[in-house]
């Protein structure tokens, strides 16, 4: 096959589904509206999600999505649910079935044993009316025709990214419901790159006895064997009421002995620099290191909301790019 050809069908398929889901856009009505209240308000059971096929290769993903988006969630597989995990099932709980013929002879047992007990609720996605899992639906959504994009309209193509993209709306809808952040989203994300993205400076400052401080009217014979001891090369000056009022640094020390011949003896408040740069904890580590760079220094003091004048902890740029993050 010429590969003009080749390139022909590709553009071809992804039409048939750009199609589909522009048509799935006009379908979005109230009976979406209900799927979405049904699943926010289940606090009390599970989420649980089935299909046959392709669509159950849809329902896992739907299950994935859901429970990464803050909606706690399970896929069944329904064959298995005929021989005894159908127990999975609880009163409270929401099942949602995805089947395009709703017809689907694995799923037949979980509507039958759904439907005899009033407290679990039915939601069906399909695209058959008169089919036995829209009839049996508590709540439904009935998808609009989809025409394959493959040969004769038989390879599951066009609805599986119909369905696809049906979860990925419903799951979003309920996150931001539930006024699910970027924070909660790192949690249930501790691996790879993205939760390395999230990490915040809360994640990775100093705190405790970590932090390099000392009193304003330290004399600076004991203020440099501190620096020495912490060796993080800062040092957090504070107030007789632990406010933060100063900021010194490696460099800083430099300066200021070529400056003063007494300088031992001097108090830390003459020579420190007021008013120190401090960060937000919740602020993300990227935004802290972006920070430093713009105003080439290697440390922030750390504060909790607006409390800018109470020192939590300290954040530095070693720690933040051993954490691989640029």
């Amino acid at each position: 096959m010429q590969s003009y050809k080749i390139r022909k069908i590709a553009k071809e398929v992804i039409q048939f589904e750009i199609n589909a889901l522009k048509n799935l856009k006009k379908y979005l009505d109230n009976s979406l509206i209900k799927i979405i209240k049904n699943i926010i308000s289940c606090k009390n059971g599970k989420i649980i999600i089935s299909g046959v096929g392709k669509s159950g290769i849809i329902a896992r993903k739907w299950a994935a999505t859901f429970s990464s988006t803050g909606t706690p969630s399970f896929y069944l597989d329904p064959t298995n649910a005929s021989h005894g995990d159908m127990g999975q099932i609880n009163s409270n709980d929401v099942v949602i079935l995805i089947s395009n013929s709703g017809q689907s002879e694995e799923l037949k047992n979980i509507i039958q044993y759904v439907t005899r007990n009033k407290n679990i609720k039915l939601i069906g996605i399909t695209s058959k009316k008169d089919s036995l899992l829209y009839k049996n639906s508590d709540n439904k959504f009935l998808m609009p025709y989809i025409k394959e994009a493959g040969p004769e309209n038989i390879v599951p193509t066009s609805s599986t990214t119909v369905q696809l993209a049906l979860g990925d709306a419903i799951a979003i809808a309920c996150m931001k419901y539930k006024n699910f952040t970027k924070f909660d989203f790192k949690k249930i994300h501790p691996g790879g790159s993205l939760s390395i993205k999230l990490k915040t400076v809360g994640d990775l400052m100093l705190t405790g006895k970590n932090i390099p401080l000392v009193k304003d009217k330290i004399l600076m014979k004991k203020a440099l064997k501190v620096i020495n001891d912490k060796k993080l090369g800062v040092l957090i000056v504070e107030n007789q009421k632990k406010e933060t009022v100063g900021i010194l640094t490696d460099g800083d020390l430099k300066r200021i002995a070529q400056k003063y011949k007494n300088f031992d003896n001097l108090k830390i408040n003459k020579v420190m620099t007021k008013n120190p740069l401090t960060i937000e904890r919740d602020t993300l580590a990227a935004s802290a290191l972006a920070t430093m760079n713009s105003k080439k220094i290697t440390s922030l003091c750390v504060h909790k909301n607006k409390k800018i004048k109470r020192t939590i902890g300290v954040i530095h740029m070693h720690d933040i790019l051993k954490s691989n993050i640029n």
